[in-house]
């Protein structure tokens, strides 16, 4: 079942390439307007234009520098498993995954900080 420890390993990185790459562009291309379906959307980012650009260039620069580091953390963190079954190959990959998300929602910590020390409450 080599496939699927290769589908595991692929899958595992979406999440920090996706960090990586929307990182960049929030850095780097952060969207012109104030809206509800794309970007970092939370009532102090919304508060203003200035507000909504800085949330996202500063997010931009968290993702992208987590993305960075996550990405050959998660391959290195799934090659102990190959040798496994694909069980444990599963639940290490499912741990892996959870680990990820859980760093993808504490970056809103400091932003929302970064939001309230530049823009107040």
């Amino acid at each position: 079942m080599i496939w699927f420890r290769i589908f595991m390993l692929i899958c595992l990185l979406l999440t920090p390439l996706t960090m990586l790459l929307i990182g960049r562009s929030f850095k780097n291309h952060p969207p012109k307007e104030i809206n509800g379906i794309y970007g970092y959307r939370t009532k102090r980012s919304r508060q203003s234009e200035e507000a909504w650009e800085f949330a996202h260039i500063y997010c931009g620069k968290i993702w992208q520098t987590a993305g960075m580091i996550m990405l050959p953390l998660s391959a290195a963190a799934m090659l102990p498993f190959f040798g496994s079954s694909v069980n444990t190959t599963a639940i290490a990959g499912l741990i892996i995954l959870t680990l990820q998300t859980l760093v993808m929602c504490i970056t809103i910590i400091p932003v929302e900080n970064a939001l309230k020390k530049k823009f107040g409450k």
